[in-house]
């Protein structure tokens, strides 16, 4: 009995290390490099089709992006960070990428086959930030 407790508490402590570890890297391979944030505003009667935006609109552009992109998110609004206010964002989707000057040239040739696929998904013009991720 004394063993297994042992044993549990080495487990324990060695996923936890493991687990800080991998959040470390992560923070470090983030920081600095560019964040390209694609933001479709909520408005009355506008549309946004999450499964195709998942499926097949980022990774297209991901695809476009190529080595120089480090990953990408997608996030579904859910709420306003004010009550009973109107949800601000129905969708963010963010590019990390290594470069930003690389990052244009990528999508520049692309830019009429990204914007033609918008119709499969929204009705949105999306707002676009790009920015430098700090810490």
């Amino acid at each position: 009995m004394k063993l297994n407790l042992m044993l549990s508490f080495f487990f324990l402590t060695t996923c936890c290390a493991v687990f800080a570890q991998e959040k470390q890297d992560v923070a470090a391979v983030e920081k600095g490099v560019t964040k390209v944030s694609v933001m479709y505003p909520y408005a009355e009667g506008k549309t946004f089709n999450m499964e195709y935006y998942e499926s097949k609109h980022m990774p297209m552009v991901a695809k476009f992006l190529g080595s120089n992109l480090v990953k990408y998110t997608i996030e579904k609004g859910v709420a306003s960070g004010i009550p009973n206010q109107p949800l601000p964002f129905m969708a963010i989707g963010t590019f990390y990428v290594k470069s930003l000057s690389d990052y244009q040239a990528a999508i520049a040739p692309n830019r009429d086959a990204i914007r033609a696929d918008f119709q499969n998904y929204t009705n949105v013009s999306p707002v676009i930030l790009v920015s430098e991720v700090v810490k």
